[in-house]
């Protein structure tokens, strides 16, 4: 499938908080990035939204600004790849291409009591079983059911013509991308959904009935490698492949190169997953982990990953600037730290969006604790950083545990990566070392190395694994005790905010 003398690849990144674009050289070179932000639509406490139109809007113009500014235009590309946020779900009318509603966004809280509700009926062992999943509104079918139960609109008459259909921001994109001719999703979104059974492959019945849809709604579902369709919606490039579709956590773990059983990477983005891969065989279900597709190849079987999900790590550190305004830009962070030399005891539990792993209370409420006479800005701002480090620390706890593996190295990606202090106290508290890649766009790089194996860049893993990334590695520097008591004192403040009995 690869162009004559096309050596570039335009990776899409639609993340939480914008949309970026990267031109990708096969030597795994990025030679531009264009971004731009999209709103973020809060209705309710606790609601999060994103117009799925002003997201494409911006994909096309994104799309259109980065291949103007090659000299021959997209004789120079080989395709396009996709990277997307997970569990963001859109519902759209398959006729005039209308989304029914606002995206709803995976941080939305809205249907924490239908889950609760979906609990109490005695759901939560098959949903478990069969997606490695649990019931929570990060998750995307109680979003969907949310839409079709409260926008009456024509809800009813859409569903009898068969009009509805159902998507993550992949599946979106692409069907706008391609002007309506493909509706489909890799392995790895669909594996977010509450509706995919992971065991065999395959959106699943009785998950279906449970949440009160139809199969005929939802994408068909495709490897991350495969060729999904080509673009017709933009002029500038028509008839490009879609090809290298795969969530953005999954996407960071492939361009980490964690091909190895065993490998650990963690996102930091608006939130944070810590994944491992756990290989070809699904793993036993865990309390506090999800199991996961990690990624699948064309041709071969599934990789499976499990993963620990923290809501608010980037979130927190906007909070701070945006809300509290506590600082302007992320450059200014280090030298208001260097104000201090400890957090004075002062500590923040950024459960704004409630809490993930391993506690999975939906109804916690962040919190300030700590706080003296003598607390400067400078103490809040440690504390936000220091919240991420100590919930990264829970999450790799339970994967230790569960898995009897001994955590050594930690990969990280995403923009926090770029904190100096976050990066040092990360190694610190987790006692092992954190390496630091030159590239912080691994999800973007991650569909890009699978859309370089549809288009023949490459035709091995092993030859992924020989482009070489420049890293840091910071190596943890802070003395048992200081570790421990810090650590404590930070589980000691989360209990506080818990409503759930069992931590």
């Amino acid at each position: 499938m690869l162009i004559l003398n096309a050596e570039k690849i335009i990776a899409i990144d639609q993340s939480t908080s914008g949309t970026k674009v990267l031109l990708v050289h096969k030597n795994g070179k990025i030679l531009k990035t264009l971004s731009q932000e999209h709103r973020q639509i809060y209705p309710h406490s606790g609601w999060v939204e994103h117009d799925p139109n002003e997201i494409y809007e911006n994909v096309k113009s994104l799309l259109k600004k980065i291949v103007a500014e090659l000299e021959n235009g997209k004789q120079e590309l080989a395709g396009i790849s996709i990277t997307n946020q997970r569990e963001t779900v859109v519902v759209w009318d398959k006729y005039t291409g209308e989304p029914l509603y606002n995206a709803i966004v995976w941080q939305c809280r809205r249907t924490a009591s239908m889950c609760e509700q979906l609990k109490k009926k005695g759901f939560e062992g098959v949903i478990r079983e069969k997606t490695g999943l649990t019931i929570d509104p990060y998750f995307s079918a109680t979003k969907i059911k949310w839409i079709l139960e409260n926008e009456t609109q024509g809800i009813n008459e859409k569903m009898k013509e068969d009009r509805i259909l159902i998507g993550t921001m992949d599946s979106w994109l692409m069907w706008k991308l391609t002007n309506g001719h493909i509706h489909a999703t890799d392995y790895t979104n669909a594996s977010r959904t509450l509706l995919f059974n992971i065991n065999n492959l395959d959106w699943d019945s009785e998950l279906l009935e449970i949440f009160g849809l139809d199969r005929n709604m939802l994408p068909n579902v495709r490897a991350s490698d495969e060729f999904f369709g080509n673009i017709s919606d933009i002029q500038e490039l028509e008839r490009l492949p879609l090809s290298g579709v795969i969530g953005d956590s999954q996407g960071a773990l492939f361009g980490q190169k964690c091909f190895e059983k065993g490998e650990v990477k963690a996102t930091f983005g608006t939130g944070t997953s810590l994944m491992m891969h756990a290989g070809e065989k699904k793993p036993e279900n865990v309390s506090g982990l999800v199991n996961t597709i990690a990624w699948k190849l064309r041709g071969q079987s599934v990789c499976y990953g499990v993963e620990g999900i923290i809501h608010s790590t980037g979130d927190t550190l906007n909070w701070i600037r945006n809300n509290l305004q506590l600082f302007h830009n992320f450059s200014e962070c280090d030298a208001i730290l260097n104000e201090i030399s400890d957090n004075e005891g002062v500590y923040l539990v950024p459960a704004f969006v409630g809490l993930g792993i391993p506690y999975w209370d939906p109804n916690a409420r962040a919190a300030i604790f700590g706080v003296t006479r003598s607390t400067k800005k400078a103490h809040i701002i440690r504390a936000g950083l220091e919240s991420i480090a100590y919930q990264v620390k829970s999450a790799s706890k339970v994967i230790e545990d569960k898995s009897s593996v001994a955590l050594s190295e930690l990969k990280v990606d995403g923009g926090a990566i770029q904190n100096k202090f976050l990066m040092q106290f990360q190694a610190d508290i987790l006692n092992c070392k954190v390496v630091v890649p030159q590239i912080k766009e691994l999800s973007a790089m991650g569909s890009f190395y699978l859309a370089g194996l549809a288009f023949g860049f490459w035709h091995s893993l092993d030859e992924i694994k020989s482009i070489h990334n420049n890293e840091q590695v910071y190596a943890p520097k802070m003395n048992i005790e200081t570790r421990d008591t810090l650590y404590q004192k930070w589980e000691k403040y989360v209990k506080k905010v818990l409503t759930t009995a069992e931590v």
